[in-house]
């Protein structure tokens, strides 16, 4: 089948186009950015990449009319500026319009479970969305999770924050809310399953594992399976906006997603029973067990697909591409360069570079940038990196966006995605004579970037210094 995937660089997608690309379909990519998808990784003609933005009715004329199913995964709940709500309003109605315009005979849409009477904002969204979805000439299968559990997914790294940072915590009353969780293999079983089934047009499923669980005893099982104590003390005076500052100061998350996640874990989110795992075949995977899956990939480094990847300030609006230009008009800019000795071992450690490995030198400054961003409401240093080997463009690094990561040119261009006074880029590049450049541009906004660039200028002619030749591997 022809298969139109949207949400293409998203957590879920990333999981499902490999899946689908395996069995055979013919995949269409739908991207803002098409410079945020490398598709040469995988080995098959039968993927192609259009660019589209649903909050834009005359770009979705990309779309192929040739289409047999449509997979609808766009979400804007993590969205730092505008109303998630009216977003994810016009996207579905832009997406619906266009397709009832293709050969579409299905789309397939992954919801929020929203079975209680009053819903958080993000589960409402999720709800309107699925009614603007619906009665279409298309028919509509329309899955709902809760927790999703998988390497890489915001509830598993959130949990995981929580246990292993903190070995004792004062928690808020939404930690006896009931959810039951799924494991990321059985959403994307669930996914590919319902894809032609005309039992499942035109209705609505609750997708879960077979555990039900507070998310104390999430965290507390989390910690068994890790070999972790952990105390958890619940208190009632916690209001939804001390919650979300605890969430942003002590996991990975941004405040705006913090505030829609503490909103939605305020709300049971239990599945209707439903036949639908034994009509597909499906063996639904306990909770531990999924923990004990998602460390699998985590340890060999295979993690496919992260949800810190979607936390961005506003790039992705205006497209990579845009930025991939380093100016140089108007810029202050820290260039060095130095002659290597081994050009594959400098380059091994470029794309190591940041997350668990640091910036190889000065990383407690870097860190202490980082906090004060954090206390600034930017991203901070807390998103690290998604694999500790391979670096793709559109790849979250520590509190920079990867716009160029090509190993056969030997080059990595980084944009800071920091709190900052103006544009800022960092750049390695290795010649064809072994030379290394590092050159760190920034572009300043009127008389406080400037003061900002001389500000730090001492810091920078430490920290620039001892990272390049740490990377070529030469003494200071």
């Amino acid at each position: 089948m022809k298969i139109l995937l949207t949400g293409v660089t998203g957590y879920i997608a990333q999981r499902l186009l490999p899946v689908l690309l395996e069995n055979g379909h013919e995949v269409v990519c739908c991207v803002r950015d098409s410079s945020r998808l490398n598709i040469k990784k995988y080995a098959t003609s039968k993927i192609s990449v259009i660019e589209a933005d649903f909050l834009n009715e005359e770009s979705l004329q990309h779309i192929p009319n040739d289409i047999d199913v449509a997979y609808y995964l766009i979400h804007s709940m993590s969205t730092q500026s505008g109303d998630f709500e009216s977003m994810e309003e016009i996207c579905a109605t832009n997406f619906r319009n266009r397709i009832d315009q293709t050969n579409a005979k299905q789309v397939i849409y992954l919801s929020g479970i929203s079975n209680a009477e009053e819903l958080s904002k993000h589960l409402s969204s999720r709800k309107n969305v699925e009614s603007i979805l619906s009665g279409s000439k298309f028919a509509l299968t329309t899955l709902k999770a809760g927790i999703i559990v998988g390497s890489g997914s915001a509830s598993f790294e959130i949990i995981r924050d929580l246990v292993e940072k903190l070995p004792f915590m004062i928690a808020p009353r939404w930690l006896k809310t009931k959810s039951q969780p799924i494991a990321i293999r059985n959403v994307v079983e669930f996914l590919v399953g319902v894809m032609g089934k005309t039992e499942t047009h035109n209705n609505s499923y609750d997708i879960g594992g077979p555990d039900i669980l507070s998310y104390k005893e999430m965290l507390l099982r989390f910690a068994k399976v890790r070999k972790l104590q952990r105390r958890i003390v619940i208190v009632p005076v916690m209001t939804t906006k001390i919650s979300s500052y605890w969430l942003y100061f002590v996991t990975a998350t941004s405040f705006a997603l913090a505030k829609n996640l503490v909103n939605s874990m305020k709300v049971e989110v239990v599945c209707k029973p439903n036949n639908l795992a034994s009509l597909l075949g499906i063996t639904l995977i306990d909770y531990d067990t999924s923990i004990k899956l998602a460390f699998d990939k985590i340890e060999q480094n295979q993690v496919l697909s992260s949800w810190k990847d979607a936390q961005t300030s506003n790039i992705f609006s205006t497209g990579l591409s845009k930025f991939i230009e380093v100016p140089v008009n108007g810029c202050f800019k820290d260039i060095r360069s130095l002659k290597l000795a081994d050009s594959d071992v400098a380059l091994k450690r470029i794309w190591s570079i940041g997350g668990k490995t640091g910036w190889y030198y000065g990383t407690w400054l870097w860190e202490i940038r980082g906090f004060l961003d954090q206390i600034a409401g930017g991203v901070g240093m807390r998103r690290g990196r998604k694999s500790d080997m391979e670096i793709n463009t559109g790849d979250a690094l520590d509190f920079w966006r990867v716009l160029i990561a090509d190993k056969e040119a030997k080059r990595l261009l980084l944009y800071a995605e920091m709190k900052l006074p103006g544009e800022a880029w960092l750049e390695f590049k290795i010649e064809k004579n072994n030379i290394l450049t590092q050159t760190a541009t920034f572009r300043p906004l009127g008389l406080l970037g400037r003061l900002y660039w001389y500000s730090v200028l001492p810091f920078h002619g430490l920290i620039f210094k001892g990272m390049i030749h740490k990377i070529a591997e030469i003494k200071t």
